[in-house]
C-alpha cells in the first residue's frame, strides 16, 4: 500500500485530498503575535477577509520534522509500506528539509526497517506540487508501483509550469519576491507581473496591461508549452475571487485544444500571504 503525504502549500481541495487519502503537515501562519495551523486552525475565506485590515504582514513557518514523523507513524499503523512525501521547493521554505529529517530519525530509530520512504523536493509552489501530488494518486489507483511513480515524479517535476499574476502587488514587496522599483512601475502602467518557477525559486517570467491580457498570455503559453501526453489535466489556482478562475476556465475551453479535466482550486493562507488577494495561477506540464 502506497500512502502519499505533503505539506499544506500544494493547495489541493478538501475534497481531493478526502478522496486520495492524502494527508498534510501544516505551515504555521503568524498573526499579530497569533500562531495557526494552516487549513486546521485557519481557512483561506476567513483569512483573506481579515488580511487587507491587518497592522503587520503575517509571517509563514514550515511543518515541523516531527508532525512529518507523525504521520508517518500513522500511515504505518494504519497497514502502508510504502510512503511517498511530496514538499514545496527547497528553494522557498525549509519544508523538504523537515520532511527528510523526519525520514532519517524514522531509520534511525527502526533499523532495517522494511518500510519505503522517498521525499521530494518538488521544486514547485501551491498547485505546482498539487499537480504531481494528484498525478500520484491517479498513477497509484491505475496500478502503478511505488518505483514508477517516483521515477515519473522526479523526472517530470521541473517541468510542471507555473503562472502567476497578481491583483495587489504589496503582499510580493512585504514578501520580498519583487523590488519597490518594480512595484511601483506596474502600478503606474497598471502593469501585472507574470510569475514562475526557475530553478525552484519564483521569477518574475513576464508582465501584461490589465487582467485579461493576462489570462489571454496564460492561454497563449499554454498552447505553446504543454505537454499533450503528460498534461491529462491542468489546475487553475485563485485566492480571494473566483470569477477570475472561471473566467480563465472558460478561455480554456474556448481557445484550446485541451481535452483533459480542468480543476479550479483556491489557493491557501500559506501561499496566500506572499501573493495577496485577486491572485490568479495555472499549472500544467510543459513539453521537455
Amino acid at each position: 500500500m502506497i500512502k502519499i503525504m505533503a505539506d499544506s502549500t500544494c493547495d489541493l481541495s478538501n475534497e481531493v485530498l478526502e478522496l486520495y487519502d492524502i494527508s498534510l503537515a501544516s505551515l504555521t501562519i503568524n498573526i499579530e503575535g497569533k500562531v495557526y495551523k494552516d487549513r486546521v486552525d485557519l481557512e483561506p475565506d476567513e483569512y483573506y477577509g481579515m488580511l487587507e485590515a491587518l497592522s503587520e504582514h503575517p509571517t509563514t513557518g514550515m511543518p515541523s520534522p516531527m508532525e512529518y514523523l507523525g504521520i508517518i507513524n500513522e500511515a504505518i499503523e494504519a497497514g502502508y509500506r510504502e510512503i511517498l512525501c511530496i514538499c514545496m521547493s527547497s528553494g522557498t521554505s525549509g519544508a523538504y528539509q523537515s520532511g527528510v529529517l523526519a525520514k532519517d530519525y524514522f531509520y534511525e530509530e527502526n533499523p532495517g526497517s522494511p518500510i519505503k520512504i522517498h521525499v521530494v523536493d518538488s521544486k514547485c509552489m501551491s498547485h505546482g506540487s498539487g499537480w504531481l501530488i494528484m498525478k500520484s494518486a491517479l498513477m497509484r489507483e491505475r496500478g502503478a508501483s511505488f518505483e514508477e511513480i517516483v521515477e515519473f515524479i522526479e523526472k517530470y517535476k521541473v517541468n510542471v509550469k507555473h503562472f502567476l499574476s497578481v491583483d495587489d502587488l504589496n503582499h510580493l514587496i512585504k514578501s520580498g519576491r519583487i523590488t519597490n522599483t518594480t512595484a511601483f512601475l506596474g502600478k503606474i502602467l497598471n502593469l501585472k507581473p507574470i510569475m514562475s518557477m526557475k530553478q525552484g525559486k519564483g521569477a518574475i517570467v513576464g508582465k501584461e496591461r490589465g487582467q485579461k491580457r493576462v489570462l489571454r498570455h496564460y492561454v497563449q503559453e499554454f498552447m505553446n508549452r504543454y505537454d499533450r501526453d503528460i498534461t491529462e489535466f491542468v489546475i487553475i489556482g485563485y485566492t480571494s475571487d473566483i470569477s477570475i478562475a472561471e473566467e480563465l476556465k472558460a478561455k480554456m475551453e474556448q481557445d484550446t485544444d485541451f481535452t483533459g479535466d480542468i480543476h479550479i482550486m483556491q489557493m491557501g493562507v500559506s501561499v496566500g500571504t506572499h501573493v495577496g488577494l485577486g491572485a490568479i495561477s495555472m499549472f500544467f506540464v510543459e513539453k521537455r
